[in-house]
């Protein structure tokens, strides 16, 4: 057996290149991480083909994290892969680390509608030695016929909403950034904790304009309300940075934020819409979570592993 596993592993070859270099449909990964001093793409290849890979951004302490500043990093499989053949990517990881001399690893695993062989290698990490060190749960709705369905099904009744609630919703590509300070106010105002980088999302939207949408809430032609829906993929919209006005009250806000998300995703024509975490500092927050699970069909958690040298 072990005979056997060797040669799968030695059929692969680790390539280290430095980030930036290559585009990635993760898109996150093609970024500058700033208080970094370096950042490297790890590549699984067979005869010249790419059958894996991972990135990493690199600190002054010597910590290697996949990645930091992104909602998740983690293993990207080409294709579908043998037990052995991922092992042996890991392994490869870890020993190329331990030549560079860095102090421990991290490794933010993408749920599972990213990465369908998700289970697997989060098994594969706790083989290998890893540490689980956070476990964070999003929701999902899956199935690009269910979401094109369930737009159908609820139009009208949303449309009604916004009828009877004298409000309009809308989305469109971003064209300025000044609605990045009412997310923050907002937010601050209602106790939430706020946590992004507006130069980052700038930056962003300004190298990848076609991966970011806005939807907007206007009462009296005035915005009340905004969030993100962000193409993390090709094949997925994420919902980020949800912001309701809280001096103006309005019912059912967030499911109409949420019924536009689901239109993006209708005319976009992905295949999962990605809900996003419900934590708080203290622990779960559950009636976020119960307020996502009624525009989910599905839950998958991201793993946070840790290895020490």
């Amino acid at each position: 057996m072990e005979a056997f596993k060797k040669k799968i592993i030695e059929s692969y070859q680790l390539k280290v290149i430095p980030s930036l270099e290559k585009k990635w449909d993760y898109f996150l990964r093609d970024f500058p991480i700033q208080g970094y001093s370096s950042q490297l793409d790890f590549l699984w290849v067979k005869k010249e083909k790419l059958k894996a890979s991972i990135s990493f951004a690199i600190s002054n302490e010597g910590e290697a994290l996949s990645l930091p500043q992104s909602p998740f990093g983690g293993f990207w499989l080409e294709e579908s892969l043998s037990a052995e053949a991922i092992e042996g990517f890991i392994c490869a990881v870890v020993l190329e680390f331990s030549k560079r001399g860095i102090s421990q690893l991290s490794i933010t695993e993408a749920p599972k509608p990213y990465e369908p062989a998700n289970d697997l290698v989060n098994y594969l990490l706790f083989k290998c030695g890893f540490v689980q060190k956070e476990v964070i749960s999003h929701h999902f709705f899956t199935g690009r016929k269910k979401i094109k369905k369930l737009v159908i099904k609820e139009l009208p009744g949303f449309l009604l909403k916004e009828k009877e609630a004298g409000v309009k919703v809308i989305y469109g590509p971003i064209q300025n950034f000044g609605f990045l300070k009412e997310i923050k106010s907002w937010n601050l105002q209602r106790g939430y904790f706020v946590n992004f980088e507006e130069n980052s999302i700038v930056q962003q939207v300004s190298d990848y304009p076609d991966r970011y949408f806005l939807i907007t809430i206007l009462k009296n032609r005035e915005a009340i309300g905004y969030s993100l829906g962000v193409k993390l993929t090709k094949n997925s919209i994420y919902y980020y940075q949800s912001a309701l006005n809280p001096k103006v009250p309005l019912k059912n806000g967030g499911a109409l934020i949420l019924h536009e998300l689901f239109q993006i995703a209708v005319d976009q024509k992905v295949d999962f819409i990605d809900l996003g975490s419900s934590e708080l500092k203290a622990g779960v927050n559950h009636s976020l979570m119960f307020f996502k699970s009624r525009f989910a069909n599905d839950v998958s958690n991201k793993i946070t592993w840790t290895l020490n040298y």
